[in-house]
């Protein structure tokens, strides 16, 4: 196994990796910054597009182009120009609450959560939100304070999602035909690793990886909830995880940058990708509306 520093931009709080078999490229986001970044590994380029806000998540679409999740909704975001346009609003969220990760499931919803802006006295002000094809936002599940991690089994009938603050991540029963959620459980509970569960994927066997941030790890968890392995990483805070890659076998981890937390960073805000790990991701499917 080995871990690399990827040539591209730094961040303050780089999340939501996200690699496209279609471009063989790898997007990500800067929360504070309020960008999307494009790296390609072909000639280590990088491109950027200013959104303007506060941005929690991406995805691409079918169409072309991507959504963005901002502070209170989901908006379009055009790649060639660079202009943003409202697409849903989610017109009942908490005034301290934004939008933060989300991915697309395989039938191209794109599940998304909202949390609590403040994070230093964090309530639990956030909602769990299904956007579909006609734009339109459903609600999955409330009363949460730091949304992270959706990601689904290989089968698609288990969602993975985290609420950071009480350090647990759930599973739910999915059905991939209607987005419908199910059955709520405790799946993990990662204080005893030292950190909040933050982004995650899962792997062609079912593996469950996720960033443990300020906890200096990735670790992959069987479907089980039992930890299959521990990734020892070089920055404190690791962010979010995605395989990418030709033949997705290589976990890019996207960081946050101490100076955001008034500490002397340790590299953190950086793009690392793992490789050598004999893991495949599953690719990632886009935004059907």
């Amino acid at each position: 196994m080995r871990i690399d520093r990827v040539p591209t931009v730094h961040c303050l709080v780089g999340e939501g990796p996200l690699w496209d078999v279609e471009e063989q490229a790898l997007y990500f986001i800067d929360i504070v910054g309020k960008a999307v970044h494009r790296f390609d590994p072909a000639n280590a380029q990088t491109q950027s597009w200013d959104v303007g806000q506060i941005i929690g998540s991406m995805a691409l679409r079918e169409r072309g182009g991507a959504i963005v999740a901002l502070k209170d909704g989901i908006s379009a975001l055009d790649l060639a120009s660079g202009a943003v346009e409202l697409l849903a609003s989610a017109n009942h969220i908490h005034p301290r609450a934004q939008m933060n990760d989300g991915k697309v499931d395989r039938r191209g919803r794109f599940v998304v959560g909202s949390g609590d802006s403040d994070i230093r006295d964090c309530r639990p002000y956030g909602t769990l939100y299904s956007l579909g094809a006609d734009h339109a936002l459903a609600e999955l599940d409330r009363d949460i304070a730091i949304s992270n991690g959706p990601c689904w089994s290989p089968d698609n009938k288990t969602l993975y999602f985290s609420d950071s603050l009480p350090y647990e991540i759930y599973a739910y029963d999915y059905d991939i035909e209607t987005g419908a959620v199910a059955n709520k459980r405790l799946f993990a509970n990662t204080r005893e690793l030292g950190g909040i569960p933050d982004g995650a994927t899962v792997d062609a066997d079912g593996l469950m990886w996720i960033a443990i941030c300020e906890g200096r790890k990735i670790v992959a968890y069987r479907p089980d909830g039992n930890i299959e392995r521990s990734i020892d990483m070089p920055v404190r805070c690791p962010a979010s995880v995605m395989f990418g890659g030709p033949n997705l076998d290589e976990l890019y981890v996207t960081s946050i940058d101490l100076a955001l937390l008034g500490q002397e960073n340790d590299g953190g805000g950086d793009v690392f990708v793992v490789t050598g790990l004999g893991a495949r991701g599953i690719a990632e499917p886009r935004y059907a509306g």
